[in-house]
């Protein structure tokens, strides 16, 4: 709504204004907290500005790789108390909390001569808390509704919770004074990581699946599984479809069609039983890889560790972007040649990714599957040895396929 002098509504304003701060990254924030403290205005608010912690929340001071004088990209950790889990942040300014003397603050704003300066920085410390009591209270949630997925780490733990029934949640079921609507969760959660008892760093986003979602890891899990039936001898050859379907049901409860696991293995790009049968090859080869991670540049700092190892990038062909982009999700079990463009292997896999990713590399082909941004990667760690594992690798792709990787110019 705007007023006939074209102004924009002061409460549409401010709406706008903490929609993109609930954007802002972390270490945006971190930084954002310590000048604003720093600031002589706020120095000047000190009489009616209490600086503290939010209600229930703690940091994590020695938590490992996230030294106090540079902000982590990862919000913080969970790990396991006397009294079930609790979450640990890793930044004191991520549980930052100012308590306002409501009465003087008014006053104080009421005068005439009331400095500009002092007015944003009171605007800076309300949006700061907003944010973080909205995080804090996000996260509880997530804490009492995904506990067996933050303890394990697997997906098959995951339930079904989407960020409309969160909000509702804490909408009914919390103090919190902030609105949780679901645009505002979104926002929040877009661009926050949390680490697990385990130390892997997973999105905030990814604990907030649609029951879609939740049915293609018991897909992922199934195929997984044919594998090693196959190899027992319980199996002579790939499950069908409706097959999978039928595990599904007995096994865990779920009751899905073979129409639609025929469409959830065409998203984790999973071939069909009989092109399985003519790639366990390569699945064999591949054993041991890491799940699908997108090829951005926060994956590689969060999921990508600076260690020697080989890799597999992969990328969608003959598709619109936009149809990949839904599409990729995380998965170990190989697709056909149409998707993996390029094996490598390198003594730090962070870095040469990075190459890869910043077109730096040499390689401009690979370069052009990269930019449209749907491409994922996943990899095994190997200290000594890697470049014969590529070796290997690509010698089994071939063999596999019966055709090297598109991007991949030379054999190792």
């Amino acid at each position: 709504m705007q007023h006939p002098n074209n102004k924009i509504d002061a409460d549409l304003l401010g709406k706008i204004v903490l929609a993109r701060f609930l954007e802002l990254p972390l270490r945006a924030v971190d930084r954002l907290v310590s000048r604003t403290e720093s600031a002589t205005g706020f120095t000047a608010l000190r009489p009616w500005v209490t600086v503290g912690q939010l209600d229930g929340a703690q940091v994590a001071h020695d938590a490992a790789d996230t030294p106090q004088t540079q902000a982590s990209p990862v919000l913080g950790e969970i790990r396991e108390a006397s009294r079930g889990l609790m979450f640990l942040y890793h930044r004191d300014s991520y549980a930052r909390e100012y308590r306002f003397d409501e009465e003087g603050v008014n006053h104080l704003m009421s005068g005439p001569d009331f400095p500009r300066e002092q007015a944003g920085v009171l605007r800076r410390l309300r949006l700061i808390n907003t944010r973080n009591r909205l995080t804090h209270a996000l996260m509880q949630a997530v804490l009492a509704s995904q506990a067996a997925y933050l303890r394990s780490g697997q997906g098959l733990a995951l339930l079904p919770l989407t960020q409309a029934e969160i909000s509702a949640r804490l909408r009914s079921e919390s103090n919190l004074s902030v609105v949780a609507d679901p645009g505002r969760i979104s926002r929040l959660v877009r661009g926050l990581s949390i680490a697990l008892p385990n130390g892997k760093a997973v999105p905030l986003g990814g604990l907030f699946p649609k029951p879609r979602q939740v049915h293609c890891h018991f897909v992922d899990h199934v195929i997984k599984r044919e594998k090693a039936w196959m190899l027992q001898g319980v199996l002579c050859e790939p499950l069908t479809d409706e097959a999978i379907a039928a595990i599904l049901k007995r096994e865990h409860g779920i009751r899905l069609s073979r129409r639609t696991v025929a469409n959830i293995r065409h998203d984790l790009a999973i071939p069909d039983c009989r092109s399985r049968s003519q790639r366990m090859n390569y699945l064999a080869a591949t054993e041991g890889f890491s799940t699908l991670v997108p090829l951005t540049p926060q994956a590689l700092r969060t999921a990508v560790p600076a260690q020697p190892g080989v890799y597999e990038i992969r990328a969608a062909l003959g598709s619109p972007v936009s149809e990949a982009k839904e599409g990729w999700l995380e998965k170990s079990a190989p697709p056909g040649p149409h998707s993996v463009v390029y094996i490598g292997s390198t003594g730090d896999l962070r870095k040469r990714l990075g190459d890869h990713l910043r077109g730096s590399s040499d390689n401009v082909l690979l370069y052009k599957h990269l930019a449209d941004g749907a491409a994922r990667v996943r990899f095994r760690l190997i200290n000594e040895g890697w470049r014969w594992a590529e070796r290997d690798l690509y010698r089994v792709f071939c063999e596999t396929f019966g055709t090297p990787p598109l991007c991949n110019r030379m054999s190792p």
